[in-house]
């Protein structure tokens, strides 16, 4: 039996993978921020409380983790939400989407036998990560290029991790969803023009469930590490691996989070 441990399972994406996951007859932890509010789906399953936002959860949650962990998916995110701080002074996207998963990897690292499936977005093209600046503090705050900016993060951080396991019988591979309706968009479009508000929700009508399958595919196939896994066909239901070129800054990126992260 394969243990997976799925953070922001409480909805959307996650909540689709935990339930499949946990229908082939898989083990299944939903780490989620509250879990009275969380019905887990039937099968091996388990529900605890986890806010990536909160550094001192982070590692109760990983002091609290005993026994093999095969596959860490990295799930949980904000997206494009008005500029706020974390108690441990971190932009909200780089806290919850970054600076959070980035520890809560590192701590349970011990434990992990197969892979970290860490989920990005198509905007993480479009992101741009400011070394100098990763918390907003020396510019105009944008909400959706504090998402990208994360997002971004995350496949760095993937690339990163695949160098430092090389030689491990653990391997970093991240995956996005395309465009898809999962509650994560709610704050999309606040601030946005006439056009974009009403054109975003045409475009993403597309299911949670077909949303889910690259990650599905990047946590469960045999996978290089360090790869890329998109929306394939008209749907998405056809998960592909996506054409994936080094990003510079990686390392850098790497030891700034330690530092701030420590």
């Amino acid at each position: 039996m394969t243990t997976y441990l799925i953070t922001g399972a409480n909805g959307g994406l996650g909540a689709v993978a935990a339930r499949e996951l946990a229908a082939r007859g898989d083990r299944v932890v939903l780490a989620v921020r509250d879990p009275a509010r969380v019905t887990p789906p039937p099968g091996d399953t388990e529900v605890r409380r986890l806010d990536l936002a909160d550094l001192a959860s982070v590692r109760e949650f990983a002091g609290g983790w005993s026994g093999e962990l095969d596959v860490l998916i990295n799930n949980a995110g904000v997206m494009a939400v008005p500029y706020a701080r974390t108690a441990d002074g971190f932009e909200t996207h780089m806290a919850v989407n970054h600076f959070g998963p980035f520890l809560l990897t590192n701590l349970l690292l011990p434990h992990l036998t197969g892979r970290v499936v860490t989920v990005s977005s198509g905007l993480a093209r479009t992101g741009r990560v400011r070394l100098d600046d990763l918390n907003w503090e020396h510019r105009r705050y944008s909400a959706l290029g504090a998402y990208s900016q994360s997002k971004l993060a995350n496949l760095l951080f993937t690339q990163e991790l695949q160098r430092r396991l090389s030689g491990s019988a653990v391997r970093a591979v991240a995956a996005h969803p395309g465009v898809a309706r999962t509650g994560l968009d709610r704050h999309f479009g606040g601030g946005r023009s006439l056009l974009m508000k009403a054109v975003y929700p045409l475009i993403a009508q597309k299911k949670a469930e077909y949303g889910a399958l690259p990650i599905l595919f990047a946590a469960t196939e045999d996978v290089p590490g360090n790869a890329y896994v998109g929306p394939g066909g008209r749907n998405g239901e056809r998960p592909r691996l996506e054409r994936r070129t080094d990003h510079a800054g990686a390392r850098e990126l790497w030891e700034i989070s330690t530092r701030l992260t420590s």
